[in-house]
């Protein structure tokens, strides 16, 4: 099967970011794909690089070096028109997604304002929002509703909705559970994994979490100062992790047991001591 999304030797630099001055390299050389209907797992530290590469994919961080191919087509070489089309064919859902809703609309507003400005109907507009509250399984009559009247895991959904409204091909999804509580996030990723097996569509999922990654991702690709060091099947990766960074990493992770949980305390500390990682 074809990618959806290439990534190759992707490199981002800051001018003027690093120690003294000197340009700070976000991204080295990073190649990565995405196959259509798949979600990929980014995982990574705080500033291992994972947050700018999904900003490079959404044309909002700088490419120095390398290339970014959605469909086949090099992004960074198209037209405006065929840049209209790409933003309606890769959307995205943040962290928080009440700083990405405006508080001054109705939930039916925002809804349908992407589909406006894509030359829908007000009467069609107001169909496809009633139907993208069912999708996301919020009643009807939220559509009259602001914003600040939900609770998180509500909201996100509301932002899952607008994400969804023009049919995408790839969501990017940069942290979209971390805010919520567990019980919340549970949902919200099961909502997730409903609609990608509904509509075929791909993600690119960025998040710290090692829990989070087990249960939405197909395949896990592995960050560390801007370097991919460990990529493969999602389970192959959670469960035999070959990098001593991912296998800290997944030993970082916490569990249940107190005891284990002292185990792989124990073990991190000491593959820390011995790769200096």
């Amino acid at each position: 099967m074809s990618s959806l999304l290439e990534v190759t030797d992707l490199v981002v630099e800051y001018p003027g970011k690093g120690l003294r001055g000197k340009p700070f390299r976000a991204l080295k050389g990073v190649s990565l794909d995405i196959r259509a209907g798949e979600t990929v797992g980014l995982v990574g530290e705080s500033g291992s690089g994972k947050t700018t590469l999904g900003r490079a994919v959404l044309g909002l961080a700088p490419v120095t070096e390398g290339s970014i191919r959605f469909e086949g087509r090099e992004i960074g070489q198209l037209g405006r028109r065929e840049r209209r089309k790409l933003s309606q064919d890769i959307q995205v859902v943040f962290q928080d997604p009440y700083s990405s809703l405006n508080p001054s609309m109705t939930i039916e507003q925002i809804l349908a304002e992407p589909l406006t400005a894509g030359g829908t109907g007000a009467k069609d507009a107001g169909a496809r929002v009633r139907e993208l509250l069912d999708r996301v399984g919020l009643p009807s009559d939220a559509r009259s509703r602001l914003p600040r009247e939900f609770s998180g895991g509500q909201r996100q959904r509301i932002a899952i909705a607008r994400a969804l409204a023009l049919d995408p091909k790839l969501i990017v999804c940069d942290e979209p559970v971390s805010a919520l509580d567990l019980s919340t996030q549970a949902r919200v990723l099961d909502l997730f994994i409903e609609i990608q097996e509904r509509t075929g569509v791909a993600y690119l999922f960025i998040t710290h979490d090692l829990a989070v990654v087990r249960h939405v991702s197909h395949r896990v690709a592995v960050m560390y100062q801007g370097e991919l060091v460990e990529t493969g099947d999602g389970d192959q990766v959670t469960a035999r992790p070959q990098h001593p960074y991912t296998q800290r990493l997944f030993l970082a992770a916490p569990v249940p047991n107190p005891d284990e949980q002292r185990k792989r305390r124990e073990a991190r500390r000491a593959l820390a001591a011995s790769q200096n990682v």
